[in-house]
């Protein structure tokens, strides 16, 4: 019959290992830091693109706003558009690079009705900078389409608003 071998000695000492060594945490930091910042990078860029998205969205329904209201003949409460006939129809004003407004024309006198600051990251340009949305479907003041063009100065991506002299808002 055979004899079973004799156990292995090891002659190192055996340690009982609790917990993870410092080179081990510092590679998971590390590791941990890189992928959140290539997360953080990638939300930055996302969210500036949604800003710059979001703000033409209300653009253009502040444009289809404006057409509406002069297809309708909805006159503001002011001294300036009482009499009958008086409305011409609606303007769009960009006023300066953050803001537009949105006017009742009123026998050639503006009323405001409506004033967007569009963020300080944005910058906003229309050629021309006014015109007008006629009243009961007569179209636009425009001879040319309108392009307005919104800039994120972070990133420079646009987004362009063309207004055809038809009233077209694309």
């Amino acid at each position: 019959m055979l004899k079973p071998a004799p156990p292995l000695i090891n002659r190192h000492k055996i340690t009982n290992r609790r917990g993870y060594t410092l080179i081990e945490i510092l590679v998971g930091v590390s590791i941990t830091g890189l992928i959140f910042s290539f997360g953080y990078i990638s939300y930055r860029d996302f969210a500036r693109r949604q800003s710059l998205l979001g703000n033409a969205r209300r653009i253009r329904a502040d444009l289809r706003l404006a057409q509406e209201q002069a297809l309708a003949g909805k006159k503001p409460s002011s001294a300036e558009c009482n009499e009958e006939g008086s409305l011409n129809g609606y303007d769009f004003y960009v006023d300066s690079s953050t803001s537009y407004r949105i006017q009742a024309n009123c026998a050639g006198t503006p009323v405001d009705d409506k004033i967007v600051e569009v963020g300080s990251e944005i910058s906003l340009t229309a050629v021309p900078n006014r015109f007008t949305f006629k009243v009961i479907g007569k179209g636009t003041s425009l001879s040319a389409p309108a392009i307005i063009t919104l800039t994120q100065e972070a990133t420079e991506n646009t987004q362009i608003i063309t207004v055809s002299p038809e009233g077209e808002i694309k």
